[in-house]
C-alpha cells in the first residue's frame, strides 16, 4: 500500500509546509516535490493531482489527530474530563504544528465544493467522538437530558475551529492551549444539568 511507503510520508509533510507557506493555489507540485526531495514524477506515483495531495494530507493528519484524541479520552473517567481532554488536545496538536494549522484552518476552506465534501467525510469520525462524549454526559446525568446533541456538537466543534482560526490569523501571538480550560468552562456551563 502506498501509504506505508517512506516517500508518501515525505510528500505529505512537504505538502503541508509548501501549502502553508505558499497557499494552496500557488503550491505547485514541483515545489512539493523539491521540498520532499523527490522527482516531480514521483509525486504522481502516489497522488493523482494536487487536489488528491490536499485530501490525502487531511486524511493522514486528521486520522492521526483523531486517533490520538480518541486514545487520550479513553483514559478519562467522565464526560466532562473527556471533553476537556478533547479541547486541550485539539488546541495543543494544532498549536504544535503551525503549518498544519494554516492548512487546516485557511487553505482547506478555499477549495472547491467537491473537495470540501471529501474533507467533511474525513471529519465525520471526529464529530462522532464529540457526539459520544455528549451522549455519555447525558447518560452519566452530568449534562441535561434534553440537550440537542447535534446542536451541541456544532457549538463545540465550531468554537474550537474558530479559536484555532483566530490563533492562526494572529500568527500564534498568544498561547492557544492556555485557552482550553476557559473554553471548556463556557461550553459545559450550558450543558450541565440544572
Amino acid at each position: 500500500m502506498k501509504k506505508n511507503k517512506p516517500k508518501y510520508k515525505l510528500i505529505i509533510d512537504a505538502a503541508v509546509q509548501v501549502i502553508a507557506e505558499n497557499g494552496y493555489h500557488a503550491a505547485q507540485v514541483s515545489k512539493i516535490a523539491k521540498q520532499a526531495g523527490v522527482a516531480d514524477g514521483t509525486i504522481y506515483l502516489y497522488f493523482k493531482n494536487k487536489e488528491d495531495i490536499l485530501v490525502s494530507v487531511f486524511e493522514e493528519k486528521m486520522g492521526q489527530f483523531i486517533q490520538q484524541i480518541a486514545n487520550a479520552i479513553d483514559t478519562k473517567e467522565n464526560a466532562n474530563d473527556k471533553l476537556l481532554t478533547l479541547i486541550h488536545m485539539h488546541f495543543s496538536q494544532l498549536a504544535a504544528d503551525h503549518h498544519l494549522a494554516i492548512v487546516a484552518q485557511l487553505e482547506l476552506r478555499q477549495s472547491n465544493p467537491a473537495l470540501r465534501r471529501k474533507i467533511n467525510q474525513v471529519l465525520k469520525p471526529y464529530l462522532q467522538v464529540i457526539d459520544s462524549i455528549i451522549q455519555e454526559g447525558i447518560d452519566e446525568n452530568i449534562y441535561a437530558a434534553d440537550v440537542n446533541i447535534t446542536l451541541v456538537r456544532q457549538m463545540v466543534f465550531g468554537t474550537l475551529d474558530e479559536m484555532v482560526t483566530n490563533w492562526v490569523i494572529k500568527e500564534g501571538k498568544y498561547n492557544l492551549v492556555e485557552q482550553a480550560e476557559a473554553v471548556h468552562a463556557l461550553l459545559t456551563e450550558g450543558l450541565n444539568k440544572r
